[in-house]
């Protein structure tokens, strides 16, 4: 038997049990459609977190107080770590990564202290995080201003009362991001008077750089973030002069570092990350989350081609004369296994075709979602999921219409002509 007649046998038979049919193939149309689904959204995530952080620069370095192993770095307005054996970081340490000769590879260095407060304007409150900044920051993290100018030496040297607003945090204050600089806030009871606003860059690795206020280092560190040490600092941001002097970067700050703190190699009380480090360990969380997704919707393709079987199965007992008669006329035990096999893939293809459909359109309005609700998120629909959800159903069509199509095929004509 040639396959293009097996194929037109096969549609013959599905177009005269077409409820049947269909319902077949709407298991296989929902697990292809939700593998391409869960895997488009899984690799849109990837693609949002990777790509806001690599928007803030590819040398960018950052300097924790604490180990790795005594718990992770300490995170944004965690006042650092500082346990018993552990030294938190200073303005000195800072200081001293900024020498050219002991750090030829650091172009700027920002320390930063953050915590959390109370932002008020006119009756309007707004809970927000308070970042002490020094006028390197504005370079180092790649900010830009929509309106006004941001922190500066004369507003460090004065301890001035001033701020810089996210997006965020002036339209809940203001209702609008545009055209507030000069207007007085307060922050935490006290009087600022705000001198820009910086553009909207969504979600970063420390969370929204949109909600929060800038203030100059000297003023947070006297009058609204007190730590233990006077000079303490919560992180160090550094910037590498170019992205291939980053390696070198990290071993010059650990040196600095280490002999300052009097540290053995090894017995570090300090991390310094790299954009790298974060965008490795964000891939390996969306990579297994992307996994873990689609393995779920390849159950939905499992329980698809256990319907495609159990349909199969029915199919050869109601054509068991059928089959008798074909085998007395000649036909062979291989034309028989092609005939439903042939039906079996083709149950698998047409349903694959159509949940690669459904796939794409349930990513679209996943997407359309997602922009309406202000979200910077945009499911992906590779090529690799396609090509995965339909080989998977084809080989799922193949492996669940062999036992069927064997069964078919060995049935002996003179029992086969007998069957009621």
């Amino acid at each position: 038997m040639k396959f293009s007649q097996a194929l037109l046998e096969a549609i013959e038979s599905l177009n005269g049990n077409k409820m049947r049919s269909g319902l077949t193939v709407l298991g296989i149309v929902i697990g292809v459609a939700a593998v391409i689904a869960m895997l488009a959204v899984g690799n849109g995530a990837q693609a949002s977190i990777t790509g806001s952080i690599s928007s803030i620069g590819t040398n960018l370095l950052f300097v924790f107080s604490g180990a790795p192993d005594q718990g992770g770095p300490g995170g944004p307005g965690g006042g650092g770590r500082s346990g018993n054996n552990v030294r938190p970081l200073t303005l000195a340490d800072a200081e001293a990564i900024t020498d050219r000769f002991a750090a030829p590879s650091v172009d700027l260095v920002a320390p930063v202290l953050q915590g959390n407060g109370t932002v008020t304007f006119a009756g309007e409150n707004s809970t927000t995080t308070i970042t002490g900044v020094t006028p390197a920051y504005y370079s180092v993290r790649n900010l830009e201003l929509s309106e006004g100018e941001f922190v500066n030496e004369e507003h460090m040297l004065g301890r001035m009362s001033v701020v810089v607003l996210g997006p965020e945090t002036a339209d809940n204050l203001f209702g609008r991001h545009d055209g507030v600089t000069g207007e007085s806030i307060r922050i935490e009871g006290q009087p600022f008077r705000v001198i820009g606003v910086l553009v909207a860059k969504g979600g970063g690795a420390f969370g929204s750089e949109d909600n929060g206020v800038y203030i100059p280092f000297s003023t947070a560190q006297a009058r609204l973030i007190k730590r233990e040490a006077r000079d303490q600092v919560d992180i160090i941001f550094a910037q590498a002069t170019t992205a291939e002097s980053v390696p070198l970067a990290v071993e010059e700050i650990s040196t600095i570092i280490r002999q300052r703190h009097r540290t053995d190699i090894g017995a570090d009380d300090f991390t310094v990350f790299t954009q790298q480090d974060f965008l490795s360990t964000f891939a390996t969380i969306t990579g297994v989350l992307t996994i873990f997704l689609g393995g779920i919707a390849g159950i939905s393709l499992l329980v698809g081609g256990i319907g495609i079987m159990n349909i199969m199965l029915v199919s050869v007992s109601e054509r068991t004369r059928e089959i008798g008669l074909r085998k007395a006329l000649g036909a062979r035990k291989r034309d028989i296994l092609m005939q439903f096999l042939t039906e079996s893939s083709l149950l698998s293809l047409i349903g694959g075709i159509i949940g690669i459909i459904f796939g794409w359109l349930i990513a679209f309005v996943v997407g359309q979602v997602a922009v309406a609700s202000g979200t910077d998120f945009t499911p992906i629909v590779g090529s690799d999921a396609i090509i995965l959800s339909t080989s998977f159903s084809a080989a799922i069509g193949l492996f669940f219409g062999i036992y069927p199509a064997s069964r078919a095929a060995n049935l002996e004509p003179v029992e086969a002509l007998r069957h009621e």
